[in-house]
């Protein structure tokens, strides 16, 4: 399968171990623009996130998007963030939310967290992997 890996750029260390094992599984992965920069840099927490200002730039939300539709799927990182268990973002809610229109596999790496969204990421009726990628 064709994965596009989403979440939050400050997890981008984490995107590449993820990557790597996905590829040790058969699959094909797209990783966000830049995550691999972010990961190699090591940059600071603060500064891991992407900017309007560099989104609109960029078009990333645009070129992510394209992305998606030539896949066969997206796997959430959702992990612990700022206090929230499992958490999903913004870019991430969207791009679960392109795929799920899409009629693409929703993959989320934990479960669904507790957030203003949750009932609208659970309607997108993500496969829950529990940490376990093999279930991909």
């Amino acid at each position: 399968m064709k994965i596009v890996i989403c979440g939050s750029m400050i997890f981008a260390k984490e995107m590449m171990e993820i990557k790597a094992e996905l590829l040790r599984l058969g699959h094909a992965v797209v990783l966000p623009r830049n995550a691999d920069k972010y990961a190699r840099e090591k940059l600071a927490l603060a500064t891991a996130e992407e900017s309007a200002e560099q989104k609109i730039k960029e078009d990333l939300i645009r070129m992510h998007y394209e992305e998606i539709k030539e896949a066969d799927g997206v796997l959430v990182l959702n992990y612990d963030k700022g206090g929230v268990d499992n958490y999903v973002g913004g870019n991430s809610f969207l791009e679960a939310g392109f795929a799920h229109i899409l009629n693409k596999n929703v993959y989320f790496l934990y479960d669904i967290p507790r957030m203003l969204y949750s009932d609208e990421l659970e309607a997108l009726q993500p496969i829950i992997l529990e940490g376990d990628l093999s279930k991909i």
